[in-house]
């Protein structure tokens, strides 16, 4: 009898994306991809006092780190072969605290051009309430041989 397999979000994602997820920033956040894709990246974080400022609640900063790193995600995706991206404007709206549970941010494209992607990025709590919306503007690059970016800064 044939195995079965389950699907993961990476079925159908770059392995390079898959091995990035777990790495720097994002894998010491723990940050989690649930669904991604060239038209919607969903990713979440648990929100507890490693991601708080000193008032005890959610850093902005990690909720930018959040958008910018769904908006990168989403864009390496859309982007052409042998191209990849990096964040070159961020915009963070933050519209109410968060002290616990858990932040997802869904980013969609507003455009997907030959050199510049911008993406819009809302951030939610469990309850469905917007805490911070953003917008992220990306440079569309070529990669290198070792996909880094020919210009050398890194991805989003």
């Amino acid at each position: 009898m044939p195995q079965s397999s389950r699907a993961t979000p990476f079925d159908d994602v770059d392995a390079e994306i898959a091995t990035a997820i777990g790495q720097g920033i994002v894998g010491l956040l723990g940050i989690e991809a649930v669904a991604l894709g060239p038209e919607r990246v969903e990713v979440r974080l648990a929100v507890d006092g490693r991601v708080h400022q000193p008032h005890g609640v959610l850093h902005g900063g990690v909720s930018a780190l959040l958008a910018e790193t769904a908006a990168s995600l989403g864009g390496t995706l859309a982007a052409p072969a042998g191209h990849s991206v990096v964040g070159i404007e961020l915009n963070a709206n933050h519209l109410r605290p968060m002290r616990e549970g858990v932040l997802t941010a869904v980013a969609t494209p507003l455009r997907v051009g030959r050199t510049v992607q911008v993406w819009e990025i809302s951030l939610t709590d469990e309850s469905g309430r917007e805490i911070c919306r953003s917008r992220c503007t990306l440079a569309v690059v070529k990669r290198t041989s070792h996909g880094a970016p020919m210009d050398g800064r890194s991805p989003g």
